[in-house]
């Protein structure tokens, strides 16, 4: 293969960077736990219709990425795919800044406009992915994802100490966590330093992503195929109805949905669940957002070092068990007890266990990520790389409506964000099973 510049390559690694805050900003620390405890009427109702907000977007991904992947490989250039949703992502953030406290917010509109970004942002992926195996040979694929997924905690970590130097303060002081004012007038009482976060996002995004288009090769077109959509409809029903006799790479689309649906759930509810069960503030759940974004960026940096050298599989696994761990540290928290049943001296000690739970799930967070990208990569030839990734968003995105509705229901039922958060434990120990199934390449 022809060798990509390292200007090309660290191009490609700038997506995860612009990215990244979508998820750590507005999905898990900053936006999604002000809407759920200030935009909605109370915090047990922002939990659920923020989960089954995740829950109708996962749908529609599940139901498109397959066929747009298909379509792209058909006509060979990613990048035109990428400009349309990006799009979204930038018009969907940046409507964020209409998302009133105290019960005045549009609130359909709000959750319309996020799901509009957070679409955008999932099928931007799909094709920014699908470009890796152009980019570097198969035995470099690991360290190449293991350090975009780096790049992007740390634009993440970037971004929330953006948000908190310069954005958020206290609504009653004014004053940030170092006694700034938030930068622009904007006023701490009314919100206007987390409604910001949506602008500021959209032009985070739009900045970092133009060095892809300029700069990382795109494939070029296919004159033989033709990009219609029933030609896509039937390359794609012919890859589905083979898939059961592909063992492994159908295996992999299954288990994957699983880690991945648990993986997810945590990052949407952790936010919400250090804030309604901790009574955590917006600033001290974006200090838990800058510690999880450094041992993910860690955990996705040695891990794609772990998959380069022992593959992908065994970091996917072990990284499943360290999930699993973390998850139950953070379900044994109360504002007053630690593991389960331990009284608290002190009413700090619960937010310290939950910030070193939440780093080892940054970290064995990043490491997932990154190793089942390569993973995948394994499973398919490279003409099918968009297609592929379709399809794994269709597997992580078929039953992603599962966690968040499983939480959402079981926080109705309970009245408990505690309880509610319990069923996502069982999903990564499922998933981690399920590799058994799973083959990779070697080197």
């Amino acid at each position: 293969m022809d060798r990509v510049s390292k200007k090309g390559i660290f191009s490609w690694m700038l997506f995860d960077w612009a990215a990244q805050p979508y998820h750590t900003v507005l999905i898990t620390f900053i936006f999604g736990p002000y809407f759920a405890s200030q935009v909605a009427s109370n915090a047990v109702q922002g939990q659920i219709i923020w989960g089954n907000m995740i829950s109708i977007v996962g749908i529609i991904i599940a139901i498109s990425a397959p066929v747009l992947g298909a379509m792209a490989d058909l006509s060979g250039p990613r990048k035109p795919f990428i400009g349309i949703f990006s799009a979204f992502v930038i018009v969907g953030a940046s409507f964020l800044w209409f998302a009133t406290a105290g019960g005045d917010a549009p609130i359909n509109s709000i959750l319309i406009a996020f799901a509009i970004g957070f679409i955008g942002i999932e099928f931007t992926a799909i094709f920014t992915n699908s470009m890796m195996p152009s980019l570097v040979p198969r035995q470099e694929l690991g360290k190449l994802s293991g350090s975009g997924w780096a790049l992007g905690y740390i634009g993440g970590i970037f971004a929330l100490f953006i948000v908190l130097l310069l954005l958020i303060a206290d609504p009653i002081t004014g004053k940030n966590i170092v006694g700034w004012s938030p930068i622009l007038g904007l006023d701490a009482s009314q919100y206007e330093g987390e409604r910001a976060t949506g602008p500021l996002t959209a032009i985070w995004y739009f900045v970092f992503i133009i060095p892809l288009f300029l700069f990382t090769p795109d494939a070029p077109k296919n004159a033989n195929k033709s990009a219609s959509l029933k030609k896509a409809l039937s390359n794609l029903w012919e890859t589905i109805s083979e898939l059961p006799k592909r063992t492994s790479y159908f295996s992999f689309l299954v288990t994957s949905m699983i880690y991945r649906d648990g993986l997810n759930g945590l990052f949407v509810f952790g936010g919400l669940y250090a804030t309604g069960v901790l009574g955590m503030s917006i600033t001290q759940t974006a200090i838990f957002g800058i510690l999880a974004g450094l041992a993910g960026a860690m955990g996705a940096f040695f891990g794609g070092r772990m998959d380069a050298k022992f593959g992908p599989k065994i970091v996917v696994f072990i990284s499943c068990w360290l999930l699993v761990i973390a998850a139950t540290i953070v379900v044994s928290l109360t504002s007053n007890s630690y593991f389960f049943f331990i009284e608290t001296i002190s009413s700090s000690t619960p937010i310290i266990i939950f910030y070193i739970a939440g780093s080892l799930l940054g970290a064995a967070g990043g490491s997932l990520q990154a190793a089942s990208r390569t993973l995948l990569v394994d499973q398919v030839e490279k003409d099918e790389a968009t297609e592929a990734f379709g399809l794994y968003a269709l597997s992580g995105r078929a039953t992603s409506f599962l966690a968040p509705w499983l939480v959402a229901v079981a926080t109705g039922l309970s009245q408990s964000q505690r309880i509610g958060i319990t069923p996502i434990i069982a999903l990564l120990a499922l998933g981690a099973f399920g590799l058994i199934f799973v083959k990779e390449q070697k080197n």
